[in-house]
């Protein structure tokens, strides 16, 4: 028996404004350069305004955390090499991720990255 999970991947919203939009589109492109720094502010200051938008910042954010978990773990595993490919690879992936979930805010549609860590619900 084969399970279809894709549902939980993507959760799509309606009645969205196109400032909603606008800003949960940002959340995701700033996280490329400022991975935890403003997911977190967006989070903070418009999870009370919108649903939407506090959303979209809290799934940023946690997968900003998650990727500094990563880096950290790969950093030490730079002495044996692998760790410059996983560090190569998370870069990539990340940038992949983010892109992904900008286009699907700019859809209505909450991107839940994958091998994120789930710390703030």
């Amino acid at each position: 028996m084969e399970q279809n999970f894709a549902h939980l991947r993507e959760v799509p919203y309606a009645n969205v404004s196109s400032d909603e939009r606008t800003i949960a589109i940002l959340t995701h492109v700033l996280s490329l350069f400022f991975p935890i720094l403003a997911p977190l502010i967006i989070y903070l200051v418009k999870k009370d305004d919108s649903r939407y938008v506090g959303e979209h910042a809290k799934e940023a954010l946690n997968f900003g955390i998650s990727i500094f978990i990563f880096c950290m773990i790969s950093i030490p595993l730079c002495l044996l090499i692998i760790g410059v490919f996983m560090l190569i690879a998370i870069g990539i992936g990340s940038f992949i991720l983010h892109i992904i979930a900008a286009v699907k805010a700019a859809d209505n549609v909450l991107y839940r990255y994958p091998f994120s860590i789930r710390l703030i619900k």
